[in-house]
């Protein structure tokens, strides 16, 4: 097997039909030597049903069905997991990120590199916070992250064998895979489109699990909030010294004037650096306690050969 594409899917009944078209079309000079994986995530609509009736067309495509909803990170590795393809290509099911560029990161990667992947120059359809907010996001990140991580990515990406196992053999829960490649290192080139809208159906990342999704990308490649934390308390310590050489020398020359505004405003300062300090050791925390379960990341309800082989089983027992 040459190629594997992997397509996390999550309430995309309306998608799946013209993103297996231009997927077919896309991977069609490999239509021998490649498989389309298609990995529904929980889906609470027509998702799986979509999947079963493209995989009856094009033996090509296989479909995972995940027992639950696990997030799309998980379902990305799921897919990952199953690819049996030296190469390996990633995408959404919403076709934003074109699948006709495969053609030009096979070009790529056949001089060497072993990443490829897109760089967003535009995202047409999305509202200017959503802009303003991933923007911003990737430049923090790379500020305090130990790894440099391209800006403007996803997980649109075509990588080799050698870089996804290296990936795959990374046991943390709270996966941002998009990083985890840029950790892994290797050759890496990246090859800039225009993000297109979406085809149909609604974003799945509202802005809390945009937020939910940058803290766990903090978290996974940066100790930095850690040490601002520190140094926060460290810089609250020399302020409450000075304020402490201002009281004494206030008794000293008996000029100490009462009022409850100063007094609020430091414990609400001093109070908020602490709540502030315990949330960020919270977060790295709680991330310990789900690494040390040791939960396997998915498990698998149905795959789309089980139910090829069933209806097989049915015909030949009809006869």
């Amino acid at each position: 097997m040459l190629l594997s594409v992997v397509i996390p899917c999550m309430n995309e009944e309306e998608s799946i039909p013209l993103l297996v078209e231009r997927l077919i079309a896309a991977t069609e000079q490999w239509n021998a030597e490649s498989e389309i994986i298609l990995v529904d995530d929980g889906s609470n609509d027509e998702t799986w049903r979509a999947i079963c009736a493209q995989s009856e067309f094009h033996p090509r495509i296989r479909g995972l069905k995940l027992s639950g909803n696990r997030g799309h990170q998980i379902a990305l590795t799921a897919g990952l997991n199953a690819a049996q393809g030296q190469r390996i290509f990633m995408l959404d099911a919403d076709l934003q990120d074109p699948p006709e560029l495969l053609s030009d990161m096979m070009a790529m990667m056949d001089q060497g590199y072993d990443v490829v992947y897109g760089r967003r120059s535009e995202r047409k359809g999305e509202s200017w916070i959503k802009k303003v907010t991933a923007h911003g996001f990737y430049r923090i990140l790379n500020r305090l992250s130990d790894v440099p991580i391209p800006n403007d990515t996803g997980d649109f990406r075509l990588v080799s064998r050698r870089a996804l196992d290296a990936v795959l053999s990374m046991p943390e829960r709270a996966r941002f895979v998009r990083g985890m490649f840029a950790w892994v290192g290797f050759r890496q080139i990246g090859i800039e489109y225009i993000r297109d809208p979406r085809i149909a159906g609604e974003t799945k990342y509202p802005m809390s699990k945009m937020i939910r999704f940058a803290l766990d990308a903090l978290a996974s490649f940066s100790i930095k909030p850690l040490q601002i934390a520190t140094r926060m308390a460290f810089l609250t310590l020399i302020i409450a010294a000075l304020m402490a050489v201002y009281v004494f020398w206030s008794l000293i020359l008996y000029n100490a004037v009462a009022g409850w505004a100063s007094t609020v405003l430091v414990i609400s300062f001093f109070s908020g650096i602490q709540l502030l300090t315990l949330g960020i050791m919270g977060e790295y925390l709680g991330r310990l306690y789900i690494e040390a379960k040791n939960r396997p990341l998915y498990f698998v309800d149905q795959e789309t050969s089980e139910i090829s082989d069933t209806i097989v089983e049915e015909k030949t027992a009809q006869k």
